[in-house]
């Protein structure tokens, strides 16, 4: 697999990664260990986790999976902070204490003695500067070597990194990771030009549009899908109205065009969209990983992404310059 420079920092990605949200609930250990290894014979080798997902359990099978692998320092391990879930409640505590203590948690967990990227995992009420100077004593002290920011809206990407560029020393914003998609595609309006501003690299995490841009919702739910689990169906149901089933049915023909899946259209489009890094697959079984490995070789021809454009939403400003 090719791989792509995080914005303007050293550091080197594959240009898609793998997404561990499910992992350790909806996605058992052995499934995830099938995951990794498909992965990693693709050429794959970004894998992003959190200390909220499944309260640590993602990071968990992560840590076990990478060594036992043997393939420490043969993975890129991007991971986040600031945000828990506690009693069934999203808590964002971006505090210098909070985010510390998630970090030596996450440190644990991954049985490593650094990460390679730490991003602050939303935007939380303590002071901006304050979540920042922990990204600075985390990257002062080795235990992570690159920082980034995720779920900014586009003034908080540029706040933070003019904040981080004000002074020499301090911790580049190497990243910011947002949802971008076919069906969402607000990321255009101000993250995307404050990474490109900013020389940052951009992981959109739901690519495939939370699932639905795979088709397997054109004719109702299917059993087994996030749709139909109660801790999920809240995650796919906005994009279940019908301007979405009008991108997904353009999407569907395109695949039938060019003889490729709704899933590797869906994918492309978003893989080589302008300034984009590397996509964030978030497949929970071997059968919906191995299609989207295999568009390593292909590429949506312009016409094609442009009339994806169109229908989605209208013309990416940047694509045509």
């Amino acid at each position: 697999m090719e791989t792509r420079q995080v914005g303007c920092s050293g550091l080197r990605v594959s240009r898609l990664g793998l997404g561990t949200m499910t992992w350790g609930r909806d996605t058992p250990a052995e499934n995830a260990h099938a995951l990794l290894e498909m992965f990693r014979d693709a050429g794959g080798t970004l894998i992003d986790t959190a200390a909220a997902y499944g309260a640590g359990d993602a990071e968990r099978i992560v840590g076990r999976l990478v060594r036992e692998l043997g393939i420490r320092d043969e993975v890129v391990i991007a991971t986040k902070a600031g945000f828990v879930i506690r009693d069934g409640k999203r808590i964002v505590d971006t505090s210098r204490r909070a985010l510390l203590r998630d970090l030596d948690g996450s440190l644990r967990r991954l049985q490593s003695d650094y990460i390679d990227l730490w991003q602050i995992h939303a935007w939380g009420e303590a002071p901006i500067e304050e979540s920042l100077n922990a990204m600075d004593f985390a990257v002062s002290t080795g235990k992570v070597r690159y920082g980034g920011v995720s779920n900014f809206v586009g003034w908080q990407t540029a706040q933070a990194a003019t904040w981080q560029r004000a002074f020499p020393g301090r911790t580049p914003i190497a990243s910011a990771q947002v949802e971008y998609s076919l069906l969402a595609r607000r990321a255009e309006v101000e993250v995307l030009p404050a990474v490109r501003a900013f020389g940052m690299g951009l992981f959109p995490w739901s690519p495939l549009g939370r699932g639905v841009l795979t088709g397997q919702y054109r004719n109702g739910i299917p059993r087994g899908s996030r749709a139909a689990t109660d801790h999920f169906a809240w995650f796919v149901e906005p994009y279940l109205e019908p301007r979405s089933r009008g991108v997904v049915e353009a999407v569907v023909r395109a695949a039938e065009g060019l003889d490729l899946s709704p899933l590797q259209v869906a994918l492309l489009w978003v893989r080589d969209a302008p300034g984009v890094t590397a996509p964030l697959l978030g497949a929970r079984t071997a059968g919906q990983l191995a299609p989207a490995l295999a568009v390593e070789g292909q590429t949506l021809p312009a016409e094609i992404a442009s009339a994806l454009d169109d229908v989605s939403g209208g013309p990416n400003a940047a694509r045509m310059g």
